[in-house]
């Protein structure tokens, strides 16, 4: 793939220019084309940090029972990682298939440091170096220095492979081909919500399988919320009355099984618990810990069995400890935990006689008893070893007098991303309801608005820009379940995957990008998975009519590609 002189053109039309300077114009891409000039891009999504791939045949790629092969051990994760692979790499039975003697690739060879497979971390190595020959060399090389760098190389090969109709076989074009790749950012995730609508275990499955195809390592899972309460809780055990019903709830052995699923994926699970506002589902089992039965948010304040039924809750999040090298720790081992904290509307206390009482006695304001809230339950989470991640408007009320371990989840534009680092503390960023917006609901808002929103905007240095960890792509569930899932959230979330995996100079330019995302969209297709096309208006709507799955008609097609 690269930067070509109709990419150009298009963005000389969207300037509008006048017809003498359009013409003249013309003249530089003309001059380019003529002398085979282009910016080499890799075809695949996201773009690595480095790329070499400046070959102008192509490679055969032989597949064969024992294709991918592991040197210097055994590895049960990467066995199951080349099982998930092989259909996705070679879907097409080619007439060669395993023969003796065949010039190309015959085998991906993988060098890993460390074999081990405890849960990833934010701090977990994600790099890989790749080599394609272009000689009879037969062998490719992953190089990583986890079995989670392992998977990210795995996933850029697949990409590179091609199935050639005419000819019956697959091939790499370019080769030879060398990539250094490492994550831009650690943490790049997507939030489900099974709070607004229950999604089942296979939903929460199905969407699991898909991050690895975008790099995407996080799974934000919005578990609870003012409409329902569909996770067991041991030491609560009424706390799941508040689900929808009876058949539309979690077991803990259900979350374990799913966060053993995305582990092998190489995606954490972080699970959040909004509090004290978006709670109400909560005073169904345990009415005690609201404030009255007709004014039921935020919880209460005043109530010592509200904490005491929160600590115990965050203890069976955590296991009381941080997660330890063949220890994990707690229902979900990773060593974050989401204490919401977002749109909590505070004059319930007041108009709750005991509640305003036990303020007054404190010397504290509503305001005040916010924010006694929201400090104690997220010591509670780094009293036991882990880091609370805290909505924006937190940090708005509070600024530099928060825990410097609590990390900031920004999504409202008010919210001053220099003055957040700048105090030292690390951020998550996505931005919710604005033009650029990574709010998955805007169903308004197309790919490319994605595309444009930069996590580092406004920070003035790099240092402080290192304070950011990324962000996610937030599928908020009001209008979401099950039946459209997939489709709301692919292919837009591959622009926010770029974003947050790609260098920051590789991911400005949409002209650029459009051809590979349509080419991606369309992989994923070929996966299995319910992306829409990429040029609708409205997100996850069906193709408006007959077409190629590479060039779908739509709102914003560009006739160029």
């Amino acid at each position: 793939v690269a930067i070509t002189c109709l990419q150009f053109c298009y963005r000389l039309i969207a300037m509008r220019l006048p017809s003498a300077q359009f013409m003249l114009l013309l003249v530089v891409p003309a001059v380019l084309l003529a002398r085979g000039a282009t910016v080499a891009q890799a075809p695949v999504w996201p773009q690595p940090a480095k790329f070499s791939g400046a070959g102008t045949g192509s490679v055969e790629v032989v597949p064969s029972p024992n294709f991918f092969t592991l040197s210097g051990g055994a590895s049960d994760f990467l066995s199951a990682a080349f099982a998930r692979y092989e259909p996705l790499v070679f879907p097409h039975a080619p007439s060669k298939a395993g023969v003796a003697g065949v010039r190309g690739v015959t085998s991906l060879n993988f060098e890993v440091e460390d074999l081990s497979d405890d849960h990833p971390q934010l701090k977990t190595d994600e790099s890989y170096l790749l080599s394609v020959p272009a000689d009879s060399s037969h062998v490719a090389t992953v190089k990583a220095k986890t079995v989670y760098g392992a998977l990210r190389g795995l996933e850029t090969f697949s990409q590179l492979v091609k199935f050639d109709f005419d000819a019956n076989r697959y091939t790499i074009s370019g080769a030879p081909i060398a990539i250094d790749d490492a994550p831009r950012f650690p943490h790049r995730g997507l939030m489900i919500d099974s709070a607004r609508h229950y999604l089942p275990l296979a939903a929460i499955r199905g969407i699991i399988d898909t991050l690895p195809y975008g790099k995407m390592n996080v799974l934000h899972w919005h578990m609870v919320d003012t409409q329902s309460f569909p996770l067991q809780v041991k030491s609560s055990p009424k706390l799941w009355e508040g689900a929808y019903s009876g058949a539309e709830r979690y077991t803990q052995q259900d979350v374990a099984f799913v966060i053993e699923y995305a582990k092998l994926r190489g995606v954490r699970v972080i699970v959040e618990f909004d509090m004290p506002g978006h709670a109400q589902s909560w005073c169904k089992g345990y009415p005690e810990i609201c404030p009255s039965p007709t004014c039921t948010t935020p919880l209460n304040v005043a109530n010592n069995a509200t904490f005491d039924l929160i600590e115990n809750l965050i203890r069976e999040v955590t296991g009381g400890k941080p997660s330890a090298p063949g220890q994990p720790a707690g229902l979900f081992p990773d060593d974050f935990m989401h204490l919401g904290g977002d749109e909590v509307d505070t004059s319930c206390w007041g108009r709750t006689p005991a509640v305003a009482a036990w303020l007054k006695a404190n010397g504290m304001s509503e305001d005040d008893g916010y924010a006694y809230f929201v400090k104690r339950v997220a010591q509670m989470v780094i009293d036991q070893g882990h880091r609370p991640v805290q909505w924006s408007e937190v940090f708005d009320h509070f600024k530099g007098k928060l825990p410097k371990e609590t990390i900031i989840h920004v999504w409202k534009d008010v919210t001053n991303v220099t003055e957040v680092v700048a105090l030292g503390y690390n951020v998550l960023r996505n931005v919710g309801y604005d033009s650029i917006s990574w709010y998955l609901d805007n169903i308004d808002k197309p790919w490319d608005a994605l595309y444009q929103n930069e996590p580092c905007a406004g920070i003035p240095t790099d240092e402080l820009c290192k304070l950011v960890l990324g962000g996610h792509g937030e599928m908020w569930g009001e209008t979401v379940d099950g039946s459209d899932l997939q489709q709301t959230v692919w292919p837009r979330l591959a622009a926010i995957a770029e974003k947050l995996w790609s260098p920051r100079a590789a991911t400005q330019d949409v002209a650029e990008a459009l051809p590979r995302i349509r080419d991606f969209r369309c992989l994923l297709l070929q996966r299995g998975v319910a992306a829409a096309p990429v040029d609708n208006r409205n997100a996850r709507s069906a193709p408006s009519g007959p077409a190629s799955c590479y060039k779908q008609p739509g709102a914003f097609d560009h006739n160029f590609v």
